[in-house]
């Protein structure tokens, strides 16, 4: 098993480890290496930063579960993956537990209270997306903390303050910066001025560079008073109290009110069959775990593995099955607190099937033409999964939105407020920043959550843990977790090529198939020559995968970031 060189300690592990009787584990802030692939025989971890990894790995030697990890590892992102590890976003965790039950919690942002249907709307009623998607204004309410509280009051085993503890060191001691990290830090080093009020830690004035030291103290005080005080510490006291004077400096809507009021809440989690394995997901305002429910019903007829993966027949219907359920996604899906979504009758196997009655095998269907069948997001987030050594299981996916989310980083407390009230529908048939269209169902109302694509995944085989899934990717995500449960569930691959495979992506609107770079030039060629228009895009999705065969858990973190694995 390759292991990552251990030696740096910081006084939190080593006071930890004693007070445990274990042999303290040293966590190399600066040397660190970036695993891609490994098996382990216990537990595992997957996720964007090869130091939260190793922090969740720690968490797991203590004799923590997967949900003791999962807190620990969630706020570790936050000081060493900024771009969307975060305390100023929020997200969805599924947790499926040892003694077999499946849990989801919604920790999704809300719109502030002063918050309006037509808020992003000019003078001519045109929808100005710049205001929903840079600077203050286009933040709405956090909800990482709270969802992080209520997961350790429901699933943990270990403090919270040793969870935290590591966060905490990582951005007071600081830590060598990955070269990719630099390139993203230099590239938004002019919004990172434009749009704060205080110059935040993240704008050298030489410009970053592999290895550098990253230092947070303002966040690493925000930390403490949340080790200190719980979610009260974020949402009441000092760290509200520099939210909203940020707000005010400039021009954002979050209260003290808005604050104190935010809840994280369980919602009971989608579950299905699919051909004999048990896929766990996330319900509303997550749109995830429906479509993807109805993608693999939709697909479930047909004989998938003999067409071959990526072959002509493969993609066509795969992209056929997308289409008809983005179509719904747009016209039916939003928060459940405010919109009556018919759930039942989406999910249910005939209408699902009847999705794609007309469809025509190698023959291209126009999205003009296609409706809801019932009568109607950059892509900086992260994922990260873990299994451990008791049985449980826990996928978490959470986001700040686009890359640093607002760019707005609060004044004295060091952290980076999310963009994503650009997730609503500004003004129903008017794209967001990933080309979603939305309808009334996911129109802007005070306290509404704004609807999601974020799918974090559990699958069980035989009533026991088989695979963790999840991937970042704004409105990408939902297909990336649909190719890679196929990858592995039809097609019977390794989880390094499940998540490594190129992607495709189609999502209704606009009509086109979106492909990585990497995609067959010649299998291109045939699509396009049956009638469909392809479009070579960027990295689709950073897919964290954890499968279990034969006993042996296989880790993959995938290869288009940073991503990287850890275990015992």
């Amino acid at each position: 098993m390759k292991r990552i060189s251990l030696f740096f300690l910081v006084t939190g592990f080593l006071i930890w480890g004693c007070k445990q009787q274990h042999k303290p584990v040293a966590i190399d802030a600066y040397n660190y290496q970036i695993v891609k692939h490994d098996t382990f025989q216990q537990a595992a971890v997957s996720s964007a930063h090869p130091l939260a990894s190793e922090v969740g790995r720690y968490i797991l030697e203590q004799g923590g579960t997967a949900m003791d990890a999962a807190i620990a590892v969630q706020y570790a992102l936050a000081v060493v993956y900024p771009n969307a590890g975060n305390i100023g976003g929020g997200g969805f965790m599924v947790v499926h537990t040892k003694e077999g039950e499946s849990y989801t919690i919604d920790f999704r942002e809300k719109a502030p209270g002063s918050a309006h249907r037509d808020m992003y709307l000019d003078s001519l009623g045109n929808a100005d997306l710049t205001k929903s998607q840079d600077g203050h204004l286009a933040s709405g309410v956090p909800g990482s903390v709270a969802g992080m509280e209520l997961a350790h009051q429901k699933f943990g085993t270990m403090e919270f303050a040793k969870l935290i503890q590591p966060a905490i060191d990582l951005a007071e001691k600081g830590f060598a910066i990955t070269e990719r990290e630099a390139k993203g830090l230099n590239r938004y080093r002019k919004d990172f001025i434009k749009y704060n009020t205080q110059t935040p830690a993240f704008v050298k004035e030489q410009g970053w560079k592999a290895n550098d030291t990253l230092i947070q103290t303002d966040l690493a005080n925000t930390l403490k008073r949340i080790q200190k005080d719980g979610a009260k510490g974020f949402y009441e006291g000092e760290t509200a109290r520099l939210i909203v004077e940020e707000m005010k400096r400039g021009g954002g809507i979050i209260t003290e009110q808005d604050l104190k009021n935010y809840i994280a809440q369980e919602r009971i989690p989608i579950v299905f069959d699919y051909k004999g394995y048990e896929i766990i997901t996330m319900g509303l305002p997550s749109s995830g775990g429906l479509v993807i429910q109805q993608m693999m019903e939709m697909i479930k007829p047909y004989p998938l593995k003999e067409y071959g993966f990526q072959s002509k027949e493969a993609v066509n219907l795969m992209v056929e099955i997308e289409r008809r359920a983005y179509a719904d996604r747009t016209e039916y899906m939003g928060d459940p607190d405010f919109v009556d979504v018919p759930v039942a009758k989406l999910l249910d196997t005939t209408y699902i099937r009847s999705r794609m009655n007309d469809f025509v095998p190698l023959k291209p269907s126009k999205s003009e033409h296609i409706k809801a069948g019932l009568g109607k997001e950059k892509e900086e987030t992260t994922h990260f999964s873990i299994i451990d050594q008791y049985g449980n299981m826990v996928s978490l996916t959470t986001t700040i939105n686009g890359n640093y989310g607002s760019r707005v980083v609060v004044g004295g407390a060091g952290f980076l407020l999310n963009n994503e009230m650009d997730d609503f529908s500004a003004k129903p048939g008017v794209p967001n920043k990933f080309g979603l269209l939305g309808t009334e169902a996911n129109s802007i109302a005070p306290g509404k959550r704004m609807l999601s694509a974020m799918s974090p995944t559990i699958v069980k085989k035989d009533g026991k843990p088989y695979a963790v899934i999840g991937t970042p990717g704004g409105s990408t995500i939902i297909t990336s977790v649909f190719q890679t449960l196929l990858n592995i569930l039809e097609f019977d691959m390794p989880a390094y090529d499940a998540v490594n495979k190129p992607k495709f992506h189609h999502q209704w609107m606009p009509d086109l198939i979106h492909v990585e770079k990497s995609f067959d030039p010649e299998l291109r060629k045939e699509l396009e020559a049956i009638g469909y228009v392809v479009k070579e895009r960027a990295n689709i999705g950073r897919t964290e995968v954890l499968l279990i065969r034969n006993g042996v858990i296989e880790a993959v973190g995938d290869n288009r970031g940073d991503d990287s694995v850890a275990g015992l």
